[in-house]
């Protein structure tokens, strides 16, 4: 199987737009507030709807692929998201705008993992860190931008065409998604494990509702989300270890290499999605700069994300991605341990350096672990391991934003704690920590982790394996 470029490029394609909507609104909110006569506070259940849909279908994209066909489903996926967006453009008040978030939700929730799921089954493993490096900077770049993005076309155009942009962009990838996406379809079509959706529907959606209260202060109802989510989770996975065919196989995680993605990849995820959350509202909050000028400045974790990409893949196949993974936890803590101490007189220069640093091991640390992820999965368990890990991912960018509003608050309840910077200095040393234990797990892989997908050349000058 020749790896198809255009294809991967086409699924991330698709995965940018879906990562973007999810936070692209959040600046936007006054304007849509304002236009809509509801309060800026309202627009959240458009936001959560998103996110909750997405979260809730992601566990049957893998049995709807292999039901109906991986092509049928992409498509149609992208069909649903482009009318959606539509709706959303022309939505005249917050149920009807919500409703087409749903929608939308909906065509996000199948459209990526089934995409990833297609590029994944026609690449070979020699073959697989190429694809992966085309999949994961969306996640990278999507969380930095749209800020920026929805700020920008808030301010000067119209909230609408936020998702009017949507549009011709989903119908150029439904047009190139009918001329390369192969029609793969699995040998055997299991039944739908309906209580196992049911659950793991449950489990997440109190979870997702969890963060989200979190994120704004813990009341009752983030109790009883709490509470919900831990007992439809706890029962997912018992009835998931025991049914003979789970919608989703729990005995992928012995593999351990993606156990380690699954977990610590999850929690990586969550802290480098908080970081443009946090460091805006340090710029804006603790030092008194314009949202432009700080959506401005954070770009240069973007501008480090791209610059490191050519030079991803040979680092992984001259070091390991054990060696790759653990320098980017360990420069990644630092970076934002040196955000904490960063001062309103301090040079724009140093702080341009420091988020390039930061953005570039960001970008080499999320690039490993999914590289990893996958370097150990036979390709018949290929579509249960890209939808846990499709779920598992999607919780823990729903982690990173409550956590980093958690840390700033936990911040606020610091004695002694001065100036309004002092919060988010506190977040930002809490949020290193967390990343720096992340380096245990990554101690205890084998040395040669991923040497079979990096094609990393062994001390006696053949590749393991070989």
């Amino acid at each position: 199987m020749e790896f198809q470029r255009g294809l991967a490029l086409l699924v991330a394609g698709t995965f940018f737009m879906e990562i973007l909507d999810g936070t692209v609104i959040t600046p936007a909110a006054p304007h849509i507030a304002a236009e809509l006569g509801i309060a800026p506070i309202d627009v959240n259940v458009a936001i959560t709807a998103y996110v909750l849909t997405i979260g809730v279908l992601i566990p049957i994209s893998g049995w709807l692929a292999d039901r109906f066909g991986p092509r049928r489903v992409f498509t149609v996926a992208i069909v649903l998201f482009v009318l959606a967006s539509l709706g959303c453009a022309l939505a005249p008040t917050l149920p009807a705008l919500t409703a087409a978030r749903v929608v939308q939700g909906a065509g996000g929730a199948l459209m990526v993992p089934v995409g990833r799921l297609v590029v994944l089954r026609t690449t070979e493993k020699s073959d697989l860190v190429r694809a992966i490096a085309y999949l994961t900077w969306p996640a990278l770049l999507a969380p930095v931008l749209a800020p920026v993005v929805g700020g920008l076309l808030a301010d000067y155009a119209s909230w609408r065409w936020i998702f009017v942009i949507n549009v011709p962009l989903g119908l150029a990838a439904l047009v190139v998604a009918l001329r390369i996406v192969p029609d793969l379809r699995a040998d055997a079509r299991d039944p739908l494990d309906r209580a196992g959706f049911a659950l793991m529907a449950v489990g997440v959606a109190g979870l997702i509702v969890a963060l989200e209260g979190l994120g704004s202060g813990f009341t009752p109802s983030t109790a009883v989300a709490l509470v919900v989510a831990a007992a439809g989770l706890g029962l997912a996975v018992r009835h998931l270890l025991r049914a003979p065919r789970p919608i989703v196989d729990l005995r992928i995680l012995r593999v351990t290499t993606f156990r380690t993605t699954a977990a610590s990849g999850s929690v990586y995820r969550g802290v480098i999605i908080a970081v443009p959350f946090v460091l805006p509202l340090l710029f804006q909050v603790g030092f008194g700069w314009s949202a432009a000028q700080a959506g401005l400045v954070v770009i240069a974790l973007f501008v480090g994300n791209v610059g490191i990409k050519p030079a991803t893949t040979p680092l992984m196949r001259r070091l390991g991605i054990r060696t790759v993974l653990l320098w980017s936890i360990v420069i990644g803590a630092a970076c934002l341990v040196g955000m904490a101490f960063l001062e309103p007189t301090t040079p724009l220069p140093v702080i341009l350096v420091l988020l390039l640093v930061s953005g570039i091991v960001r970008s080499t640390g999320f690039t490993a672990y999914n590289s990893v992820a996958f370097a150990d999965v036979g390709q018949d368990r290929m579509n249960h391991a890209n939808t846990l890990l499709s779920t598992l991912q999607e919780l823990g960018a729903g982690l990173g934003v409550a956590i980093g509003a958690l840390l700033v608050r936990l911040g606020e309840a610091v004695p002694g704690v001065a100036g309004a910077a002092g919060p988010y200095r506190v977040a930002f040393v809490l949020l290193s920590i967390i990343l720096a234990l992340l380096a245990i797990p990554t101690l205890l892989l084998p040395r040669t982790a991923g040497d079979e997908v990096t094609g990393r050349v062994s001390l006696h000058g053949a590749a393991p394996g070989s």
